[in-house]
């Protein structure tokens, strides 16, 4: 009786494991996805390390900048590869710890860096919001455009694409601007 209470309790304790662990491989998966289209969130590159590195403040610019930064991804993950494991990325925290948390055991060091991570992901930043100047809309207004400039977008305003941009060569054989252009057949016809 009491192995089959042991297997149960060795169920448990891996689910609260698991538990400990998501946060702050949940944060490592947001991050490892992060701009790249084709990733598993298994592995990190270097350039969403270091947005990890600045976005959860790991990077203090006193004691760890961003050189330590890509100094310590560099010196884990192996040499052919450019990416870390989650395993990697935990040895790669335990590194920052010391330099960042100076006064503190390692393993206080660490659980602060965790707690800097835990649940985090990207912070989008440098979303460009149009600023609606007067400036601005006093140069894109296309109704004040003059000369060739006014050819090249329609009366609401919406460009004209290539027939606005380029003069489109007329092979009808009239001179440019002549009113009466397409009517010389009706004129013969009409005097027969």
């Amino acid at each position: 009786k009491p192995a089959k209470r042991l297997s149960s309790e060795s169920n448990s304790h891996e689910g609260a494991s698991a538990g400990e662990i998501s946060a702050l491989e949940e944060a490592f998966r947001k991050f490892a996805v992060h701009g790249d289209t084709r990733a598993t969130g298994k592995e990190m590159h270097g350039k969403n390390w270091s947005k990890l590195c600045k976005d959860c403040h790991v990077i203090d610019g006193k004691n760890v900048t961003t050189t330590d930064v890509d100094i310590v991804f560099s010196k884990i993950k192996g040499k052919s590869v450019r990416t870390i494991t989650f395993e990697q990325f935990k040895e790669a925290l335990q590194e920052l710890s010391k330099k960042r948390f100076k006064g503190k055991s390692d393993e206080e060091a660490l659980q602060e860096m965790y707690k800097l991570i835990e649940g985090k992901g990207p912070v989008i930043s440098g979303v460009t919001k149009t600023v609606a100047s007067p400036t601005v809309s006093r140069l894109t207004d296309t109704s004040k455009f003059t000369g060739s400039h006014k050819e090249r977008f329609d009366a609401s305003g919406k460009g004209k694409g290539r027939a606005g941009r380029e003069d489109l060569v007329d092979n009808s054989g009239y001179v440019s601007g002549y009113k009466h252009a397409g009517t010389y057949d009706h004129k013969v016809q009409g005097n027969k």
